[in-house]
């Protein structure tokens, strides 16, 4: 039996922000949206993510004005994966990086974003979701302090 890949699972219509943003309208997005992350996309192309804690810690925390442009708040080094990672390789990656999301890329385009909630609900693949979430909820409780780095 083949692995179940990412390009099966992932959500493929993705709300963005684009650079011109300010944060207020990446907040506003998020709570319309109910999300905490928004890729940050130009022409398709990703330059990074925003989360609701870049916008407190480097936004808000830091008293940066709410016309503050998302770029400058925003995580610039995304962990991604492709379409054609498996649903296990994606796992893996959200444990180590202590991440529950991916956006998925294509030349680093954006063509879509898997949530860990997404590989939760594959019966396949639950044991592995799991153990991400288990492990990712450990490590967080040891490191409440620190802001998660996201890397490419």
């Amino acid at each position: 039996m083949a692995q179940q890949t990412i390009s099966d699972i992932m959500t493929r219509q993705v709300n963005c922000c684009i650079p011109e943003d300010n944060i207020y309208e990446a907040a506003v997005k998020m709570k319309t949206w109910d999300v905490g992350i928004i890729p940050v996309v130009s022409n398709d192309q990703l330059l990074g993510v925003i989360t609701d804690r870049d916008i407190v810690i480097r936004g808000v925390a830091e008293r940066k004005p709410n016309s503050t442009q998302v770029t400058e708040v925003m995580t610039a080094d995304v962990i991604t994966c492709s379409p054609d990672t498996t649903v296990d390789e994606a796992a893996q990656l959200m444990s180590r990086h202590q991440i529950r999301r991916l956006p998925v890329v294509e030349g680093n385009k954006l063509v879509g974003i898997v949530a860990l909630g997404d590989l939760a609900v594959r019966e396949i693949h639950e044991d592995e979701a799991e153990a991400a979430l288990s492990e990712i909820s450990e490590r967080r409780g040891e490191t409440d302090t620190q802001s998660p780095t996201y890397q490419s």
